[in-house]
């Protein structure tokens, strides 16, 4: 039997396998975390005392961090909701895995914590092993 893959569903828009939806309150339908090592869902946050509020984290990935008006970054919930409390995480939606993990990598505050939901431990980061 062989398995041909339908590029017009694809093409329309129509993910070609069922997708996950992402743990906690993003509800039904919100795009999948990432896929960080293992298939474990990730997730972010930034250390704002230690932001220096270039924005590079913003220009990486808009739709997870975004400058406030004091001048510093904040991760998005999927709601697009600017969360201030300290220490506020968000899933990593594994289409911009990329970009956020880049986000970390070119920090000039090395201020993003990227970890692993299941034991919190960092891979992408400062505080990456």
């Amino acid at each position: 039997m062989t398995v041909q893959n339908d590029d017009r569903a694809e093409a329309a828009g129509s993910p070609a396998a069922p997708e996950a939806t992402a743990t906690g309150a993003d509800g039904p339908g919100a795009a999948p975390e990432a896929d960080g090592q293992g298939g474990e869902a990730l997730e972010v946050w930034i250390d704002q005392d230690l932001c220096t509020g270039d924005g590079i984290c913003a220009q990486y990935a808009p739709e997870v961090f975004e400058l406030d008006i004091d001048g510093l970054a904040y991760v998005k919930s999927a709601d697009d909701e600017l969360l201030q409390e300290p220490g506020a995480t968000t899933p990593v939606p594994l289409p911009l895995l990329t970009d956020v993990r880049d986000s970390a990598k070119e920090c000039p505050g090395d201020c993003i914590h990227v970890r692993r939901i299941s034991d919190k431990v960092e891979i992408y980061g400062p505080d990456a092993g």
